[in-house]
């Protein structure tokens, strides 16, 4: 089925491209969305007419999309999920999680929008994409943790295994530091009673 296209289509065409796509893609989304018109003599000369519109239109939401993806790039956002002590989380964060803690910020995201390329199915801070124009796309970052003080841990550059790491050392150490004293104490006291003896 050939339509003419009112918006570039990633892996498609650019704007005013006719192209030839599988009925389904075009009836299910292309023209149910409004990013494209049936190839039709009809339709060709009317969006022939409307070009200039339809590239005005076009421009004037690419700067939109420009003006909050700037605002929006790098962003760091946090999700607070239940997760075992290995890190790995009872779920996965989707897109809609990821569009919610940016609306709750004050970006107005839908879901739609955000591409997840990896499932997230563990804490850490894990990049997202943003597509908020066909040619705008940008890069925000998730923050999954279990708690709000382990995401402050987490955006300082650690991660839980490292901390778990860390505290387990420093537990190990207090306990040889432990022993060492109880060892000291016991020389002392064997020093005390040779003392004694020999007096």
């Amino acid at each position: 089925m050939q339509v003419i296209l009112l918006e570039r289509v990633a892996k498609l065409g650019q704007m005013g491209d006719v192209v030839d796509v599988k009925p389904g893609y075009a009836r299910n989304y292309l023209l149910l969305q409004g990013k494209a018109l049936t190839a039709s003599k009809e339709n060709i000369a009317s969006f022939e007419a409307q070009k200039a519109q339809f590239e005005a239109r076009n421009l004037e939401s690419k700067q939109e999309a420009e003006a909050l993806g700037e605002k929006l790039d790098g962003q760091q956002f946090v999700v607070i999920r239940q997760a075992s002590d290995g890190g790995n989380l009872y779920g996965s964060v989707t897109t809609r999680d990821a569009a919610d803690v940016a609306t709750a910020e004050g970006f107005s995201l839908d879901r739609k929008q955000v591409i997840i390329r990896q499932p997230i199915k563990e804490l850490g801070v894990h990049e997202v994409e943003v597509h908020l124009h066909p040619e705008v796309m940008v890069t925000i970052n998730l923050n999954v943790a279990r708690s709000p003080e382990e995401a402050e841990l987490q955006a300082s550059g650690k991660s839980i295994q490292q901390l778990a790491a860390e505290e387990e050392a420093q537990a190990e150490y207090e306990i040889s530091e432990l022993f060492d004293d109880l060892g000291a104490a016991t020389s002392d006291e064997d020093d005390a009673e040779a003392g004694d003896e020999n007096a």
